[in-house]
């Protein structure tokens, strides 16, 4: 079905991005690199910035995808999150961490779940 994880990956952000877009969210950048660590998606949703974690699997027979975002991969994210807002003077924002699990699997419609405030800042 997909030729590369990196494939599924970028399959599983754009159905986490309309998702996103349908539930009330206005993305405002992907894939946020810095040297340490990536930010899939950032947006806002009502009065917050969401820094958003997807995590695409086909199946859940190891585990289901939001189970992957660990604590390592937490502190990451946050430490990414924290230049975002450096760089964007947005100390003030209201800001949180949601985690978007996508599972798409042979023969079954698509699964897209969201976790609001999934994880606290490390």
């Amino acid at each position: 079905m997909f030729d590369s994880r990196q494939n599924l990956g970028k399959t599983g952000e754009a159905l986490a991005v309309n998702f996103l877009k349908k539930n009330g969210y206005s993305i405002l950048t992907q894939n946020y690199r810095r040297k340490f660590g990536e930010i899939d998606i950032i947006a806002r949703e009502g009065d917050y910035l969401v820094f958003i974690e997807v995590k695409t699997r086909t199946g859940t027979s190891h585990g289901h995808p939001l189970e992957a975002v660990t604590a390592r991969k937490q502190r990451q994210i946050s430490k990414v999150a924290q230049c975002y807002l450096a760089e964007n003077n947005l100390f003030d924002a209201a800001a949180r961490f949601d985690v978007v699990s996508v599972v798409v699997s042979p023969n079954k419609p698509v699964n897209v779940e969201i976790i609001p405030n999934a994880f606290d800042v490390y």
